[in-house]
């Protein structure tokens, strides 16, 4: 049940199983039955009124965005609806109709909460008021918002140093919360601001800020269209992101074709019916990926240096392979490159990444021929000790063929949450950015920190250590999303003070500090109204294109705040109004956020009216290929080493994935319908061969044991599945999972978690 603390607190919750039923992986994605379980889903939390009117104005250009992943919304959004399942679940989950007000935690404490599964704990419903969990209590009690904010003030002044405070944010909120999030927090008088990213896409970010000069990627949406490959490597995005099926399937009609790179060979790669079209309703679909190469997890980098060695022993002969032109032009390190290549064998790497020899073979013969290439990914390349290599090896590959600013070509690495990228764009980071810097200060008239603060994993280590002693989390499940479960939750119980600005309950409020706050705020698809007039804020999507978002149902009650308000009644608390920021004016207008982001951060310039209709895409320095902020002013080729795993007899490699049912740490539901598992989640995908030679039976229960620095970490009761996965290889589901990733491993520079390639082992149950 994890370790618990003083006030009887079960950090990773129930461990019972939930009675499996298991069918064949499904052979397609979406069609009727993505239609039927996203109403479903709408109409059992919001009813059918109110979810017809919400899913009628979702993504829609003077509606509201998402609020689950990033993808971005086509130029003339279908009228029958830009959304998909999990973005129905997503909103469902949001707007239900369920409350968790102070009747629900009189009734329940935060001990008998603890021991409920996160699925249990997200179906408690909207938070309605302000809470507060005393030092010694086991029950929140309501607090006025005024009370709130003077505790919140008081616990920040009495810290040392404002280095003692954490401030976290998720990529759920707007760019004008976040922009003043970071502004509050560099006028507190530090930098410790982990996000989301430090999770998730910091690998890309580095990779792609070392490499091409930007931390984000290249492609826009219509790119797909004029795509001769797409390559999808470590994404699952049948369930991840589904709309980006639609970009998908444009390209197979206009002839393109896909390469998928994963693991697991996934049900949203191999066929899509799209319900918005006869083919997909009552037809068969359409077949996505061309060519699947299931590589072993974490052998990217050995794959792609076998596709490269292979495409330079054709260029050899025949120059086109490699587009030189471009190369000569635009790119630093070829020759260092094509003579790193010639240290490994072409059987070493082929052994390494598991994959047929005439799978490599039919890539390389696809890859020789184009040019519009596309290369896709998500946390399958990010979260491992080599992410930033994974991303950099990609590339390499877009650089050797010219695949880079022009129509058809480029990066795509797919963002989770709908604003995490717009938060990094506004000043949402841990480094310190003089430019940054020197604008608040002309803007503001203050100068900000200038000593670099901590990131997540670090943020975490503080916290434990008790060097830093309060924790403010804007939006996030800070303790299921971070690694190492029990660590995390020990190290936010040290707080004096957890705040948390949410709009459900979720664990991180249940592992609080002494002293604990939960601030309930208004969601993405909720009316946000000032004096009776509607407000709008802006959000970034994947692409890098900001657009407005506007709410227009009933809020969950009268008593919720938006983040921006909250944020700077903080901040008014704290400062007691003597500061040269209106913190209050900022908080109540949000055209004045955005005017004054706009001098701060000036690819913003004329943020407001450009966000209308369809919005405006940020400068992005590859689209025009310029590289002039590079060494040499060019892109830079890579020469990474190979993952290096010493696995022991009896050793898995295992990564950590998603259900169909759930986005990020929210668990909309049991059933992974892809995958052809029901009512339950703690299960772990194993190769039939290893099940044999570990003498296990299918649905035989196992814990599952990570060992790293002499530290044992154990997760209970999972049920073994047969699966089509490489041999040597477990997948099973986070956040039940998360308990085994060691805080204190990371990826080489981003320090983003090792959560797609853990080292365990497996334990028979002893008794059920």
């Amino acid at each position: 049940m994890g370790k618990e603390n003083k006030r009887n607190i079960s950090i990773t919750g129930s461990t019972e199983f939930t009675g499996i039923r298991l069918k064949a992986p499904a052979p397609y994605a979406a069609g009727i039955p993505g239609v039927k379980t996203a109403l479903q889903h709408a109409f059992k939390e919001m009813g059918v009124v109110r979810s017809l009117h919400g899913l009628a104005h979702m993504n829609q250009k003077e509606g509201f965005d998402c609020p689950g992943c990033a993808w971005p919304d086509p130029e003339k959004p279908s009228k029958l609806g830009e959304y998909c399942e999990n973005g129905a679940k997503a909103l469902a989950e949001e707007a239900t109709n369920k409350k968790a007000d102070a009747a629900f935690f009189a009734r329940h404490s935060v001990e008998e909460l603890s021991t409920w599964t996160d699925y249990q704990i997200g179906k408690s419903g909207r938070l309605t008021e302000p809470m507060l969990l005393r030092p010694g209590s086991v029950h929140y009690e309501p607090v006025t918002w005024e009370k709130a904010f003077s505790l919140i003030a008081s616990e920040l002044r009495q810290l040392d140093t404002p280095d003692e405070g954490v401030f976290y944010t998720s990529g759920r909120s707007s760019n004008e919360a976040a922009f003043l999030y970071g502004l509050f927090v560099r006028a507190f008088g530090t930098n410790n601001m982990p996000d989301c990213s430090n999770m998730c896409h910091e690998s890309s970010g580095v990779a792609l800020s070392q490499t091409l000069g930007i931390g984000k990627g290249s492609v826009k949406l219509e790119d797909f269209e004029e795509a001769e490959i797409v390559i999808v490597m470590g994404q699952n995005p049948g369930t991840n992101h589904p709309r980006m099926l639609s970009a998908l399937q444009k390209c197979k009609e206009n002839g393109g074709k896909i390469i998928s790179i994963n693991p697991l060979e996934e049900a949203g790669l191999i066929r899509f019916k799209n319900p918005q079209e006869f083919k997909g309703v009552l037809a068969s679909g359409t077949p996505l990926t061309d060519l699947h190469l299931q590589v072993k997890i974490n052998q990217d980098v050995s794959l792609l240096k076998l596709l490269i060695k292979k495409l330079a022993a054709l260029d050899e002969t025949s120059p086109q392979v490699f587009d030189h032109e471009f190369i000569n032009r635009y790119t630093h390190g070829y020759e260092a490159l094509i003579g790193h290549l010639k240290q490994f064998s072409e059987k070493e790497l082929l052994a390494l990444c598991g994959v047929a020899e005439e799978h490599i073979d039919r890539a390389v013969e696809l890859l020789a021929q184009k040019n519009k290439i596309i290369i896709c990914w998500a946390m399958g390349l990010t979260q491992h000790k080599n992410g930033v290599a994974n991303i950099k090896e990609c590339v390499n590959l877009l650089l050797l063929k010219g695949s880079l600013g022009r129509p058809g070509a480029g990066t795509c690495p797919v963002r989770g949450h709908s604003n995490v990228q717009g938060d990094r764009s506004v000043g949402i980071m841990h480094q310190v950015s003089p430019e940054l810097n020197a604008s608040i200060a002309k803007t503001f008239g203050f100068i900000a920190p200038e000593k670099e603060g901590l990131d997540t994993v670090h943020a975490i280590e503080a916290m434990h250590q008790g060097r830093a002693k309060v924790f403010i989390a804007l939006g996030g499940n800070f303790v299921s999303a971070a690694s190492d479960t029990i660590y995390t939750a020990e190290a936010l119980q040290n707080c004096k003070l957890t705040v948390n600005i949410s709009t459900k309950l979720n664990r991180t409020h249940l592992t609080a500090g002494k002293t604990a706050l939960i601030l309930p705020t208004l969601g993405r698809s909720e009316l946000d109204r000032k004096e009776g007039k509607p407000r709008f804020f802006t959000v970034e999507n994947s692409m890098g294109k900001v657009h407005r978002s506007k709410g227009l149902l009933a809020p969950a009650s009268d008593q919720l705040k938006s983040e921006p308000e909250i944020i700077g009644a903080m901040a008014h608390a704290y400062f007691e109004g003597n500061h040269v920021v209106d913190w209050e004016g900022l908080s109540e207008d949000y055209a004045l956020i955005r005017a004054k982001l706009e001098e701060v951060i000036t690819s913003f310039k004329g943020l407001s009216a450009k966000s209308e209709g369809s919005g405006f895409y940020l400068p992005n320095n590859v689209r025009d290929l310029d590289f002039s902020k590079l060494p040499d002013g060019k892109a830079q080729f890579s020469c990474c080493p190979l993952p290096d795993h010493q696995l022991k007899p009896h050793e898995f490699l295992l990564m950590t994935v998603r259900s169909h049912d759930q986005f990020n740490t929210t668990i909309y539901g049991l059933h992974d319908r892809y995958r052809g598992v029901y009512n339950e989640r703690r299960v772990i995908f194993m190769h039939p061969d290893d099940m044999r030679a570990n003498a296990l039976e299918k649905l035989e229960v196992v814990h599952l044991i990570s060992s790293y620095d002499g530290k044992e970490r154990k997760a209970y009761n999972f049920l073994v599945i047969p699966y089509n996965i490489p041999q040597g290889n477990l997948a099973s589901y986070f956040p039940e999972t998360n308990v085994l990733v060691p805080y204190n491993h990371f990826a080489d520079q981003s320090h983003t978690p090792i959560s797609k390639s853990i080292v365990v082992t497996l334990e028979k149950a002893s008794h059920v």
